[in-house]
């Protein structure tokens, strides 16, 4: 898989945690563990595109 379909995938996922957030977000009575949780996994999500689309840096 080349970068950018992995980064391609990765925005993918990074959009599914985000509708499962609103969608628990909007629950009668959110669990906010969950909440927490799907949170956490798209910023290590976002964390990750943006490490593999930055420039390579020159030493």
């Amino acid at each position: 898989m080349s970068t950018v379909d992995h980064i391609e995938a990765l925005k993918a996922k990074h959009a599914s945690l985000e509708s499962a957030i609103t969608q628990e977000v909007r629950r009668p009575h959110p669990d906010d563990d969950v909440v927490c949780s799907l949170k956490k996994r798209k910023l290590q999500i976002k964390d990750e595109i943006n490490r593999l689309s930055a420039p390579p840096t020159s030493h």
